[in-house]
């Protein structure tokens, strides 16, 4: 067969596997996951397909002499090895689940995925589970299960935790999830010890191959290397579109002096599973509701005790940002902003029919919008905030308690006046406008959350260092000023480029220092975050795409006299880095890491992923 047909059999059906691929992404948000891995992904047809590819892939290579060239020649059967691995594990492979509980003996069998049930050669007990959670806090860090194998005369106790697998026979038992006594629990099983082996083998060769990639000799990497300026311009054409509109005076609702809900900031709550300031809750919510962290040059402190203590006033405020069309219109509003009040009528709540239409796209909008009312309800009566830790004398738990929970019997009556009068003293003195004794009153809170709130209570550096956090962070106008400086360096570059020059020193020492001084803003930014965190910030899209644009902005230092249009190139890609980071929540939220994401292979993974992006 002719080398010409080979290479067009093969990237035919390259593409036409890409194109199954596509359309089984489709089928899968209609009719689900197990019907596309049984009719697609895992079907007779889809393996051939692969297979096909993968021996006309091979044919192609061998045809035009790649095997000549070893390095190149591994990398490509590498992929091969890899393939056949999964090949082996869809032959060879059984996986499927194990449920367990403690003190109801041993099992000698589990359930596959395909709903049958599969032997064991050996008996599984389940001994002690165990759920840790964080310091101080209900968020689960992990699961651990000790389970005991009877093989026989022999019996072998494992542990298996979220990121620890526990292995005997072939059969690998991994934590899935547990029963909410804290009694019983659930492993996923796997049996594949050749697909496995195989798979690992051909990763070790792709890696392999890509290190000695770059050590071979007329790689065009070296080429590349060693003369890094452009020999083709780029002609582009960037249009601004900038409108100014009327600047109207607005009338503003009520709200207590800046310095005094700036008090009301440094206050402890119980927020997302961890112990924080209060202004990182204002500033969430105020995010959350309005899209921005300040409301009409109000700050965020002001806007969440606002609703709280002039709710009258703030229900009519149009703030609450709504998406779609279709459910403004429910609500009977024009823009995109709703007031508290159009969420009802004298008909009841707005939303509540439109709840159960089957436009998927529809309902994730209402969704949204009912996400906001129900946590600005939450605010108005006193739920979500939980100010108040409770130190059980016979658990030694502590329990952060909010104005609306109800309070345990056992609690000490000194304490259960101070949790039930305080906040309404407050509420008094600030219909006085007396604020002096406002602040005297939020001192005696913050000193009893002090003494009460236990062990799981941040120490006052990282305390301190989440109040810097949330008063530093421009990451929303920083995008803007990356993209601006891109752009103008950009014109700037291809400005000399046509006039035969190169950049002026006075403007490459300008850039330079705007360049170093971004770099040294994310890299103050990112262990700020990490350090209040308690791990690395690379746990959710956020964390990773500031972590790309942290590279990004290292790597336009280093490169920046070899390559022409690093500081070009590098200021754009961290302005669409922050933009993107910035654009999937308004202010992503700290949290306490899940415990699938308690491994160090976290934070190799996405370091790896985002140095290659950068």
């Amino acid at each position: 067969m002719k080398n010409r047909v080979l290479r067009d059999i093969a990237f035919g059906l390259c593409g036409v596997i890409v194109v199954v691929l596509i359309c089984a992404t489709i089928m899968e948000k209609i009719y689900g996951t197990t019907f596309v891995t049984m009719h697609i992904y895992s079907s007779p047809w889809m393996v051939c397909l692969w297979a096909l590819t993968a021996i006309m892939a091979l044919l192609y290579l061998i045809k035009s002499r790649i095997h000549k060239r070893l390095i190149t020649f591994m990398l490509h059967c590498s992929f091969l090895v890899i393939l056949a691995g999964a090949f082996v594990t869809h032959l060879c492979g059984v996986q499927g689940r194990l449920h367990i509980r403690e003190e109801e003996g041993a099992v000698n069998h589990f359930v596959m995925n395909d709903g049958l049930a599969a032997d064991f050669p050996f008996e599984v007990e389940l001994v002690d589970f165990e759920l840790i959670n964080y310091k101080g806090s209900l968020a689960p860090m992990d699961y651990r299960s000790v389970i005991k194998i009877i093989d026989g005369g022999e019996v072998i106790e494992g542990e298996i935790s979220m990121n620890n697998i526990f292995s005997y026979r072939g059969y690998r038992f991994y934590q899935s999830s547990y029963d909410r006594d804290g009694k019983g629990s659930l492993l996923a099983i796997s049996f594949d010890p050749y697909g496995i082996a195989i798979t690992y083998c051909g990763y070790i060769l792709l890696l392999l191959s890509i290190i000695l990639f770059f050590f071979q000799r007329g790689s065009s990497y070296r080429a590349l290397f060693s003369n890094p300026l452009l020999k083709r311009g780029l002609v582009a054409a960037v249009l601004l579109m900038c409108g100014a509109g009327n600047i109207h005076a607005e009338e503003l609702p009520r709200a207590l002096p800046k310095h005094v809900a700036e008090r009301f900031g440094e206050l402890y709550v119980y927020h997302n599973d961890r112990i924080c300031p209060l202004e990182t809750l204002a500033i969430e919510f105020t995010s959350k509701i309005y899209g921005k962290p300040l409301y009409k040059g109000l700050s965020a402190e002001q806007v969440l005790t606002g609703w709280f203590f002039y709710y009258d006033s703030w229900k009519h405020e149009p703030m609450i940002k709504i998406k779609g069309g279709e459910v403004a219109s429910l609500l009977g509003i024009d823009g995109k902003f709703a007031r508290l009040t159009d969420f009802t009528d004298v008909r009841g709540y707005k939303l509540e029919k439109a709840m159960e239409l089957n436009d998927l796209q529809l309902l994730q909008n209402i969704n949204g919008a009912n996400e906001k009312f129900n946590l600005i309800s939450m605010l108005s009566v006193g739920s979500l905030w939980k100010l108040y830790p409770y130190q059980d004398s016979i658990s030694d738990k502590v329990t952060w308690f909010s104005l609306a929970d109800k309070l345990p019997s056992t609690m000490p009556d000194d304490q259960w006046i101070f949790v039930k009068s305080s906040m309404n003293y407050v509420a008094e003195k600030i219909a006085q406008r007396d604020y002096e004794q406002i602040l005297y009153l939020l001192d005696k809170i913050k000193a009893y959350q002090q003494k009460y709130g236990g062990d799981g209570m941040p120490s006052e550096s990282k305390y301190g260092a989440e109040i810097l956090y949330n008063d530093t962070n421009i990451t929303r106008p920083l995008f803007i000023f990356c993209l601006t400086v891109g752009l103008l360096s950009f014109v700037l570059c291809c400005r000399a480029v046509v006039r035969g020059r190169k950049m002026g020193r006075t403007e490459s020492v300008i850039y330079t220092v705007i360049v170093a001084m971004l770099f040294i803003y994310l890299t103050f930014h990112i262990s700020l975050r990490g350090y209040v965190s308690g791990h690395l910030p690379l746990s959710n899209g956020y964390e990773t795409m500031l972590f790309m644009a942290w590279c990004s902005a290292l790597f336009t230092l280093v490169i920046r006299k070899k390559f022409y249009l690093a500081i070009p190139f590098g200021m754009f890609l961290c302005g669409l880095t922050i933009l993107v980071a910035t654009l999937g929540q308004s202010n992503p939220r700290i949290t306490q890491l899940m415990p699938v994401l308690h491994s160090p292979w976290l934070s190799i993974h996405v370091v790896t992923i985002m140095v290659a992006y950068s």
